[in-house]
């Protein structure tokens, strides 16, 4: 079981998983680099009092070029990433039918060619010892209504971490998948003011978990090599179900889609 990293490279580290990831991480002197979209003059303010040296990189995971750049500049700055976390997703909350093909894209791009971007980035730096996280998602292993983009990206990324651990292995490289069910982030909370009552529904069946558990949940977990982490009972009850008596898990969906749809007119 590894005792600590000296370096980690975090995407998403603006808020959520990511920025909670790093803070945790600050705390036990693990030197910081991290990606988003953007960072605000808070968080910046924060993680570089609690680690000084933090280095930001505002860059979309989507540029493949762009990232494999930054990852390069940081190498070369704090040295090889002992842990390297995708963090960077997104979601869109509407039936198939109401998605349209530039947010199908979207959430695609983001969740699963990001996730092979940060990858390719950083895997070409990383030594025997190291270990590769990639944040996928309860979605990635079981269907729910509503997120036919956000599932079929996380399908994507569990398929994508499976073969980069077949591949890694020999290299003496962890690599670790997240299979969390609704986790309260901003993100989330954002999300539950418009999100189909049905989807709601269903989601209820695979419980909430807190932030901090699911940080810890992970760093625990990559620290021991462990190779799919799901955090709460209730989600870990959801993928038992799933994998084990599929023709059952399909039946209590269809069940709670039908009575959320009755009660809510759909």
């Amino acid at each position: 079981m590894r005792q600590g990293w000296a370096t980690a490279f975090v995407t998403g580290g603006g808020s959520g998983i990511g920025l909670r990831l790093a803070e945790l991480l600050a705390q036990r002197g693990t030197r910081l680099v991290l990606f988003d979209l953007r960072f605000s003059d808070d968080v910046r303010s924060r993680l570089t009092r609690l680690a000084p040296g933090t280095v930001f990189h505002q860059v979309d995971v989507r540029d493949a070029s762009a990232l494999e750049a930054a990852v390069r500049a940081s190498v070369a700055e704090v040295g090889r990433p002992q842990l390297a976390i995708n963090c960077a997703g997104v979601q869109r909350n509407r039936t198939f039918l109401e998605l349209n093909a530039a947010d199908f894209d979207f959430v695609v791009d983001v969740n699963l060619r990001g996730s092979r971007n940060f990858a390719a980035a950083v895997l070409p730096h990383m030594a025997a010892g190291s270990n590769l996280v990639l944040l996928a998602s309860l979605a990635g292993l079981v269907g729910n209504y509503g997120y036919a983009a956000y599932n079929a990206s996380k399908f994507g990324v569990v398929g994508l971490a499976s073969a980069l651990r077949i591949e890694s292995k020999p290299q003496g490289i962890d690599v670790t998948v997240v299979c969390p069910p609704e986790v309260v982030t901003p993100m989330v909370l954002e999300e539950r003011k418009t999100a189909s009552p049905v989807s709601m529904a269903t989601k209820d069946f695979a419980g909430v978990v807190e932030l901090d558990e699911l940080c810890n949940d992970i760093l625990l977990g990559a620290s021991r090599g462990k190779w799919m982490i799901v955090t709460g009972s209730r989600a870990r009850l959801t993928r038992f179900l799933a994998r084990m008596f599929p023709g059952l898990m399909n039946r209590i969906t269809d069940r709670m889609v039908a009575d959320a749809l009755r009660r809510h007119g759909g």
